[in-house]
């Protein structure tokens, strides 16, 4: 099950990165947003042209007042009336085109930032993966993501549109009384002040509760795959009492968000309030005093009014910018990861290939974690091997001498740190992940199936792989059995292939390696879960694969080891020994230790694990 370990460019508790920039942040949304900056920018016009409109309508007020409602000239009141309700639609009509202006467009740009993100990471290296809780990617790929088009749809174009507006606004205030202007002006300093601070502490809570959240979802994952632990252990109310102390964090840290905005948008509502109403007293003294028509102070209350929105939306949009801002940093945490093919060299050239040279071959392979402490040795330490040309190698040892870490080094799922690789002479990072896939077939030990039909698991092993080859993948591995499952090949095998057995899944896993021929074959202990009679079947179908392909096989028990032409000995991270079986029973006393299960430390199961038809 995936760790819920702090992500890497998370900081500690979730905090925003200091120093961080919202505006810079949400910049690098552009390259997404472009494909549709012509609708974007047309529905922010259009939307300051209906705000802007609304600006209008003191006017018309003011013209009201000292005109048909002094003279009382009710033709005036009418025409006046009229004005009012055209403005009103026509600002309503805009504010109903920019939203559907910006609805479809901004759910393109959704889409298209989610297949960046899971296009990219099908390119990250294992070891990215390795260190990555899965809840913290889903709920980028998903939360965050709906938060940036909802940023974009809302927030974004009204920073604009209010930015626009406050500044009309107050112009026209400026020009009607520019004395009663100058008294609502009085609290944009406090105002900006206050912005300031909350941004800041804003934003660190806003981190917070989104990390704390793809925590959550990762609690919910391992506890749905792993259903049947905690009910075969009788875990189900230890699992519930940690998912309710992870939701209580995560309810008082949206409590903390939510005292934060109470208190900006209350200082937001209250100081312009005041201000409103000082320049309402001080204006009504201006036109007892007759320094003021009526009508002048009725178009600057209402004007004044019309701000109010503007003005008061600042705490929710500000809220909804660092929100987004933390959405968007989150988003290129695993956008600015390197991809694995980052580093890859390019068409590697033919080489003109030394006696001996072809096959699989190791030469001096270290390799180290990269999160491994500086003072712990390699995991691989000079490994030296050659695997001829249709050979089949098997590769014994104890647990945790770097067996796995070895075979995961053949197709790249982890960069050798030293040392290098060559397949029939070609050095592996010289080849393009492509072509280096298409020659290696893997199959592991713990299988991993998709929410997807038998024959369609199997036939990923290889491009344009057709029905007799699926056949014989399914033979080779006696995975047969699919024949008799309700809909054949074509049957879900459900989320992990769960609905089947360890063996059952382990034998498609196999065929899925071999479906495809390939060249060059690399076996982590494959049968590891199947009973000793499909074990013998299985064997005995597999050796005319072999015979054809070089391979390199991880191996546990003599019977698997009595598939191999020859065994290497790996040993503390190096190889100590090579030659048969029988060989290697004379001459090595580690290897007979090995082979009579007296290491004591191995964690694979005898292999009479459970297994279906």
């Amino acid at each position: 099950m995936a760790s819920t370990t702090t992500p890497p460019g998370a900081q500690e508790g979730g905090a925003a990165p200091r120093h961080r920039s919202t505006t810079r942040s949400l910049l690098r949304l552009w390259p997404y947003v472009r494909p549709v900056r012509a609708r974007l920018f047309t529905a922010a016009a259009v939307a300051v042209v209906a705000s802007c409109l609304g600006l209008v309508i003191p006017l018309v007020l003011k013209w009201m007042v000292d005109g048909p409602v002094a003279g009382r000239d009710p033709g005036g009141v009418w025409l006046g009336g009229a004005l009012l309700f055209a403005l009103g639609v026509a600002e309503a009509g805009l504010f109903g085109l920019r939203r559907w202006l910006v609805a479809r467009p901004l759910a393109s740009v959704e889409a298209s930032m989610r297949a960046s993100l899971y296009r990219h990471l099908q390119r990250l290296p294992v070891s990215f993966h390795d260190r990555w809780a899965s809840g913290q990617l889903l709920s980028r790929a998903t939360t965050d993501l709906m938060l940036l088009r909802m940023f974009l749809a809302f927030p974004l174009t009204f920073l604009v549109v209010n930015g626009v507006t406050i500044l009309v606004g107050f112009a026209i205030l400026l020009a009607q009384a520019w004395t009663l202007g100058l008294v609502l002006l009085v609290p944009a300093v406090p105002l900006m002040i206050f912005c300031s601070l909350f941004e800041t502490r804003y934003s660190s809570v806003a981190r917070t509760v989104q990390d704390q959240t793809g925590d959550l979802t990762t609690v919910v994952e391992e506890g749905v795959l792993g259903i049947r632990i905690v009910k075969g252990f009788g875990r189900h109310r230890s699992q519930a009492r940690a998912f309710r102390a992870l939701s209580e964090r995560v309810r008082a840290t949206e409590l903390r968000k939510a005292r934060l905005l109470a208190t900006i948008w209350a200082l937001i509502m209250t100081l312009p309030e005041l201000a409103i109403g000082a320049a309402l007293v001080l204006g009504a003294i201006q036109v007892a005093d007759g320094d003021l028509s009526a009508g002048t102070l009725v178009a600057f209350l209402s004007t004044a009014l019309a701000l109010r929105w503007p003005v008061e939306s600042l705490g929710f949009l500000l809220a909804m910018s660092q929100d987004s801002a933390t959405a968007t940093d989150r988003f290129f945490e695993v956008m600015d990861a390197i991809p694995a093919d980052a580093t890859d060299r390019g068409p590697a050239a033919v080489l003109p290939r030394q006696r001996g040279e072809g096959g699989m071959r190791f030469e001096g392979v270290e390799f180290r974690y990269d999160d491994a402490p500086a003072d712990v040795p390699p995991v691989l330490r000079g490994v030296d091997l050659h695997v001829r040309p249709g050979e089949t190698m098997a590769l014994v040892g104890a647990t945790g001498s770097g067996k796995t870490t070895l075979t995961a080094l053949v197709p790249r799922l982890h960069e050798v740190t030293g040392g290098r690789i060559t397949l029939d002479g070609r050095d592996i990072t010289a080849l393009p992940r492509d072509e280096l896939r298409a020659l290696v077939a893997v199959a592991f030990e713990e299988p991993t199936l998709f929410s997807a039909t038998a024959g369609e698991n199997v036939l990923m092993g290889a491009d344009g792989a057709d029905r007799a080859a699926l056949a014989r993948a399914l033979r080779v591995a006696q995975a047969e059995f699919v024949h008799t499952l309700p809909q054949g090949t074509d049957t879900e095998v459900g989320e992990q292939g769960l609905s089947l057995s360890g063996g059952q899944r382990q034998r498609l896993a196999l065929a899925r390696a071999v479906v495809g021929a390939p060249r060059f074959l690399v076996l982590d202990d494959p049968l590891s879960a199947l009973d000793v009679h499909t074990e013998a079947r299985v064997e005995a179908a597999l050796r005319q694969v072999l015979a054809t392909t070089t391979a390199l096989v991880v191996a546990h028990r003599p019977s698997t080891v009595l598939l191999a032409d020859r065994v290497a000995l790996l040993e503390e991270g190096r190889i100590t020994a090579v030659g048969t079986h029988h060989q290697l029973l004379r001459d090595s006393a580690a290897y007979r230790v090995l082979m009579s299960g007296q290491d004591g430390g191995d964690d694979h199961r005898g292999g009479n694990g459970e297994d279906g038809p």
